[in-house]
């Protein structure tokens, strides 16, 4: 993948591979969510330090770790990694998306994740899967299916934050060949 991905031209938005320096960006993206959100189940936000721990892991997995610039300023992040560790399931991987609250709604998240598709299938995957916190994550979910996932399941309240149960809605993409041939 290029460095940077334009976007279009009006947003003068940017997709592009995440640096080290973009780590406190990330980190403080994020660490809303945890605190105000249900789209992860953490409950506290992590360190930078765990974060750059987190990052390391994607990148030394050889996975895409993203990130959405505009202005200078990091607005939003996405990265895969492996679904699970087992060996059977190296093609399939599951992706995080987080977008900064100001910037929610601009079509950051759509690029993002495009760009973080394309990413995964010039590496060779062949399954996308969204493990989106709460059934109530609107957002999420339109983005993952205006990007071709398809609906695979809810699992019902099987997390418990700000004082309420959550689901836990599966999504599927097929990347590439998907399961129409052996991966190479």
């Amino acid at each position: 993948m290029n460095d940077t991905v334009p976007g279009p031209a009006a947003s003068a938005l940017q997709v592009r591979n995440s640096r080290e320096e973009d780590l406190p960006a990330i980190q403080a993206i994020y660490a809303h969510h945890v605190t105000h959100g249900t789209g992860t189940f953490e409950l506290d936000p992590p360190s930078l330090d765990e974060m750059t721990r987190r990052r390391t892991d994607v990148l030394g997995n050889q996975f895409p770790y993203l990130v959405a610039e505009r202005g200078g300023l990091v607005i939003g992040y996405a990265y895969a990694n492996f679904f699970r560790a087992r060996p059977a399931y190296r093609f399939t991987v599951e992706d995080s998306i987080y977008i900064a609250p100001q910037a929610i709604g601009q079509g950051v998240g759509r690029q993002l994740l495009q760009a973080l598709l394309a990413a995964c299938e010039a590496r060779g995957c062949r399954q996308v899967l969204a493990v989106i916190g709460d059934s109530r994550n609107t957002g999420s979910i339109a983005l993952h299916a205006a990007c071709g996932f398809k609906m695979a399941g809810i699992l019902r309240a099987t997390g418990w934050k700000f004082e309420r149960w959550l689901d836990v809605v599966m999504m599927q993409y097929e990347a590439g060949e998907g399961e129409r041939s052996a991966p190479a």
